[in-house]
């Protein structure tokens, strides 16, 4: 007969008291390295670098942000080499955000899914507002002007003017066609709300295609990445990027700013 098995005694792992300490510390190590932004956690994102100046900062988002945004919490952290961070112990310096536009409308009759939401979770908060309009050159100015107001409907007495979003030409549209249609929608949508509106186009955009009716006119916002300064003198906000990083919204953002007075 084979002769019964012995059972095992079962060993109770115990550390002394400095292994426990050591593996204590350690756990403590890596929460604090988390929490300050390292080991590739969320915290640890950088975006663009600010431009040197003194600024008041500003974003533009749509439905393409995706995500739910922090309206009352949106500021600008930047580090001591002035690029955008998402983690506060990395910044060196923290400004609110105090102004945002928001997309209203495209074409003649496309209209943006989160405007509504957007528009009116902005309107709660201390923030100066405005929408814009992407346009089409190959449709209508005033039908295209219409879809906007219909749209946005009524806006305060401190909203930032209206924008016309515009950074393309359609095959086969002249130059003389497509600042005809712009300055029909300038035009519409200044004599409905009493307000000039603004035009957002990038600085090389302006210089090719946009006439000085327009640009003489009328307040620019321009676009142009990676320059100390824009190419366009006449601005009166400069979208610098769009890879920022920006406290309350996900991912990255576009970042604008305007001069403090």
């Amino acid at each position: 007969m084979p002769s019964p098995k012995r059972k095992r005694k079962k060993r109770n792992l115990r550390l002394s008291p400095w292994a426990a300490v050591c593996v204590a510390a350690g756990l403590l190590l890596t929460i604090f390295l988390i929490s300050r932004g390292w080991g590739g956690s969320a915290g640890a994102e950088r975006g663009a670098k600010v431009p040197a100046g003194t600024w008041r900062y500003g974003i533009d988002i749509s439905h393409n942000n995706g995500g739910k945004i922090a309206w009352d919490s949106l500021y600008v952290m930047t580090d001591n080499k002035r690029r955008t961070v998402r983690d506060p112990y990395s910044a060196k310096e923290i400004k609110p955000v105090s102004f945002v536009f928001i997309k209203a409308t495209e074409g003649a009759s496309f209209k943006d899914p989160d405007f509504k939401d957007n528009w009116r979770e902005a309107g709660k908060t201390s923030l100066r507002r405005g929408a814009y309009h992407f346009f089409r050159s190959s449709k209508d100015g005033e039908t295209q002007a219409r879809n906007f107001i219909s749209t946005v409907g009524d806006m305060r007495i401190k909203d930032l003017p209206p924008v016309l979003d515009i950074e393309t030409i359609h095959l086969g549209c002249s130059e003389e066609l497509l600042n005809r249609r712009a300055l029909s929608w300038l035009r519409t949508v200044e004599t409905h709300y009493g307000k000039k509106p603004a035009v957002y186009a990038s600085s090389s955009f302006i210089k090719d295609h946009l006439s000085k009716d327009i640009t003489d006119n009328y307040p620019i916002w321009v676009a142009h990445y990676g320059k100390p300064r824009p190419a366009h003198e006449n601005w009166l906000w400069w979208q610098f990027t769009d890879r920022a990083v920006v406290k309350g919204v996900p991912g990255t953002v576009d970042l604008s700013v305007m001069e403090v007075d």
